[in-house]
């Protein structure tokens, strides 16, 4: 039977709630796209939960130059949700949520241990993390300079504190309570607590896929209950490498909006902006870098195995 793409349900969803009063548009987007994210997970082999600038695309386009290879797809078209599945069935869904922000709750709430559906215990999750405060640099340069309207409207509406971001200032942004840095450190906590008794997740640092990308991408496709030769790993790798994907979005190859090419003229506003570890120190002085630090000390689960951006080490993943 037929049945449109994901992406088509949710501009469906979008175009024709565009010229309606504010309210009314924003409950009536919240509600229908949350229909479309819930059903893109219950129809999803793995589920991929990660805030934004996590390295979510990142790991998209690594998984996408898997298949591309096996089956011969387009190198310009990422594997999203069902963009692959549709023209080769054999690849298996993706979805990926943050979970949290407006209409993504929705499938947050999916997999809430206490309170939400049974069925969603055999699906495979992954949990992508990364050192908050990183987050929130790269977070403020999404938010200001590639967030669409539309998506911008619905956090605003979700958020106790709505953000202009004509106006704010990367510092203010960073601690901001209700995206910043207090609120990406619960958010970081509440998925390890979260998806600690889920039957089949696994957490996988941003810093650790940076690190060492090959056997760390092998483990994500495992979980996915994908076998692939090192060789097709090893080029994935490479074609899902910082360089390459920065050299492709600046000619526009992708056609897609998590990499597509919004601002040549602003290196900030790039999707591959700069990929650092712990990058985030760069940006501020050192009684604002020491006051982010402790923050995250006090607060973040010690699982993560984060510390100060100035540590060349950074200790292992704590086993769960």
């Amino acid at each position: 039977m037929f049945q449109l793409r994901d992406g088509v349900k949710k501009w469906a969803v979008l175009a024709p709630t565009a010229l309606l009063p504010r309210p009314l548009r924003v409950a009536t987007r919240e509600w229908g796209l949350a229909r479309v994210e819930v059903a893109k997970a219950r129809r999803a082999q793995m589920l991929i939960i990660a805030h934004p600038k996590s390295g979510n695309t990142w790991l998209k386009a690594m998984l996408s130059r898997l298949y591309q290879q096996r089956y011969g797809l387009p190198e310009g078209l990422l594997h999203k949700t069902d963009e692959y599945t549709r023209l080769v069935p054999a690849v298996p869904r993706l979805a990926a949520t943050n979970g949290c922000y407006s209409y993504e709750g929705a499938v947050g709430r999916l997999l809430d241990p206490d309170r939400g559906d049974p069925a969603m215990r055999e699906k495979a999750v992954l949990f992508l993390a990364r050192h908050p405060c990183d987050i929130a640099v790269s977070w403020f340069f999404q938010f200001t300079r590639r967030q669409s309207a539309h998506k911008q409207e619905l956090i605003n509406h979700s958020i106790a504190h709505p953000i202009d971001r004509r106006s704010i200032e990367m510092w203010e942004f960073v601690r901001h309570s209700d995206v910043g840095l207090p609120f990406l450190i619960d958010f970081l906590n509440g998925w390890e607590q979260r998806l600690d008794a889920h039957p089949q997740a696994l957490t996988v640092r941003y810093e650790d896929l940076r690190a060492e990308p090959a056997p760390t991408l092998r483990r994500i496709t495992e979980l996915l209950g994908e076998e692939f030769q090192e060789e097709e790993i090893e080029q994935a790798v490479e074609f899902a490498s910082f360089a390459n994907l920065r050299r492709l979005e600046s000619q526009g190859v992708f056609r897609q909006g998590g990499l597509s090419l919004r601002n040549p003229q602003d290196p900030e506003s790039f999707k591959v902006r700069r990929g650092r570890v712990g990058g985030y120190s760069d940006y501020f002085d050192k009684e604002q870098v020491a006051e982010l630090d402790a923050l995250v000390a006090a607060r973040l689960s010690p699982r993560f195995g984060y510390g100060p951006a100035h540590e060349a080490v950074r200790a292992p993943l704590a086993a769960s």
